[in-house]
């Protein structure tokens, strides 16, 4: 709690649920929390990095870049929620820092779908300033091949 601002707790008691409140599965947003552990299907591997994300983007406040670059990683395939806020600061973030970005369109959310297309296309636009976006079949067959 020591890290979130006034104005952050105050957007979450407008938004919801305040920041640090206690839930069904311990305090909201509160590392070491049951809410904050990572569930069964997306347990990491055994020496798989993990980044606890304390912002929106993925990139500030995290071991993210250095991560990355010591393992010579250039390209990011980016999912998540919500495509207007945590995934598109990511995906600004990791522009700014030269990284190759794909974000797929069906594993991204929004709270509506406008703002989703809104932040898919915002990454598309000026032919790709931030990145390019394709579907999770499009990028499975790239893989293989």
């Amino acid at each position: 709690m020591s890290t979130v601002s006034s104005r952050e707790l105050h957007r979450s008691s407008v938004n919801g649920a305040r920041i640090g409140s206690q839930g069904p599965l311990g305090r909201l947003l509160i590392r070491g929390e049951n809410g904050h552990d990572i569930i069964e299907e997306m347990k990491p591997v055994e020496g798989e990095v993990v980044i606890d994300k304390p912002g929106r983007g993925a990139f500030i406040h995290t071991e993210l870049d250095l991560s990355l670059r010591a393992r010579g990683i250039r390209n990011l395939v980016v999912c998540g929620v919500t495509a207007d806020a945590c995934v598109s600061s990511t995906v600004r973030e990791a522009s700014d820092r030269g990284y190759d970005v794909c974000v797929l369109e069906d594993g991204v959310e929004s709270v509506n779908e406008e703002l989703k297309n809104w932040a898919l296309e915002s990454v598309r636009v000026e032919g790709g300033l931030f990145g390019v976006t394709c579907d999770c079949k499009n990028m499975e067959d790239a893989v293989k091949s």
